[in-house]
């Protein structure tokens, strides 16, 4: 990760790319360290993060959009505003209902999403 001085301060979403992931997703790096990572994930309707699950622990911010989550055994409609808790190792995707932008929170960083190990939005 290298030191943490050497990170940009900030991140200025209109003079950033959007990553295509394909499958009517996209994202955007909106901060990291080797402690927590940030990242604006945005969702055509329809879209779906398959349910996957990795060791760090996440929470996701609903900027836009509905999605249906399930978390575990439990499925639940999150729309703009919502937050939601996703504890580590726990399995976990989303259909996207309303186009909208999630904005997922990791600690540690997603070292798989920097070195493109894996796109964790559609499974393994």
């Amino acid at each position: 990760m290298g030191n943490q001085s050497e990170r940009p301060k900030f991140y200025t979403s209109k003079e950033m790319k959007w990553e295509d992931l394909g499958g009517g997703v996209q994202r955007q790096f909106l901060g990291y360290d080797n402690q927590i990572m940030m990242v604006k994930v945005k969702f055509e309707k329809g879209a779906v993060g398959s349910t996957h699950d990795h060791f760090h622990t996440q929470s996701t911010y609903c900027a836009e959009g509905k999605f249906e989550f399930t978390i575990g055994d439990d499925v639940k409609i999150v729309e703009a505003g919502d937050g939601v808790y996703i504890k580590p190792n726990l399995p976990h995707g989303a259909v996207c209902l309303e186009a909208g932008i999630l904005i997922d929170v990791f600690s540690p960083v997603r070292e798989d999403f920097l070195d493109g190990s894996a796109v964790s939005y559609f499974g393994k």
